[in-house]
């Protein structure tokens, strides 16, 4: 597929960039920042004739593509006024959802967030592992963003039975330079409990798009992606019986399992991570 991607320069954008071109796809990455090459224009996502022009053609590099990856936004609240993280992201993706359809793009996988699930956890979540099956609960700027992209991309297929648009709810991503710094977790539950010890290696992150843009069926639906383990030692278990006491469990987890449940995304788009802090040399 020719893929136009918002957000290539980023942390995970880059490596979305690496594994989707190793899958044979051609790459276009459409952000605000990047270097000169071949693959990269510079676009304010935040302008609609910007997008649109960009998603027809951009000069001799491509004239039109077959589906459309969105990972460019502010990436987190408090980075930038509440406002501003608002207006950026919710129009960013407004443009960009809007100009896939009129330019006939009817696959668009796009970054959603964890935070939808009640992040950060000052309130418990409803039972464990935590799911996508229950009601999104933003607690943040950033996540009521987040919230509307859903509702938006639920409300355009309604009108196009072909289109297909699919959020991928990431956990906090990390390269494997991060690992270094999770054994300063280790003494302490507490410091992650914010996201119930979740995180996902980039390069899971990247092959959770490729599946997506290989297996998700038109329609809307949208899917927690994590390791299949928690940043800690401790078992999943005894995290949960420390910080979550009153919480229940729909299941029994293993080991050191991540609580926040991949096994939709791995049932419906083949999900499957490969990836995990332990085996990295810098984790200690």
């Amino acid at each position: 597929m020719r893929i136009l991607l918002t957000g290539g320069s980023g942390k995970l954008g880059s490596q979305v960039v690496r594994t989707l071109g190793e899958a044979g796809h051609t790459v276009l990455n459409l952000d605000a920042v990047g270097e000169r090459g071949d693959g990269f224009t510079r676009v304010d996502l935040t302008d609609y004739g910007q997008v649109i022009d960009s998603f027809f053609s951009v000069d001799s590099r491509h004239q039109g593509a077959d589906a459309v990856v969105h990972l460019a936004a502010i990436p987190a609240g408090g980075l930038q006024a509440d406002s501003a993280t608002f207006h950026n992201n919710m129009n960013a993706t407004f443009n960009v959802f809007q100009a896939a359809r009129r330019a006939g793009i009817s696959r668009i996988v796009y970054a959603s967030s964890e935070t939808l699930l009640g992040i950060p956890f000052d309130i418990d979540p409803p039972y464990l592992p935590i799911d996508e099956e229950y009601a999104s609960r933003p607690e943040s700027m950033y996540a009521v963003v987040k919230h509307l992209e859903e509702e938006l991309a639920q409300k355009l297929v309604r009108w196009d039975d072909t289109l297909s648009i699919t959020a991928l709810r990431f956990s906090n991503v990390m390269n494997e330079a991060d690992y270094a710094g999770f054994e300063a977790y280790q003494g302490d539950a507490a410091l992650r409990r914010w996201n119930a010890w979740g995180y996902i290696d980039s390069r899971d992150g990247a092959q959770a798009v490729l599946r997506a843009l290989e297996n998700a069926a038109p329609g809307f639906d949208r899917f927690i992606i994590a390791a299949a383990d928690t940043t800690m030692r401790t078992p999943s278990a005894e995290l949960a019986a420390a910080e979550f006491p009153a919480v229940p469990f729909t299941r029994e987890v293993e080991g050191t399992e991540t609580l926040l449940s991949i096994e939709k995304a791995r049932r419906v788009l083949g999900y499957a991570p490969q990836h995990s802090w332990r085996d990295s040399p810098s984790a200690g």
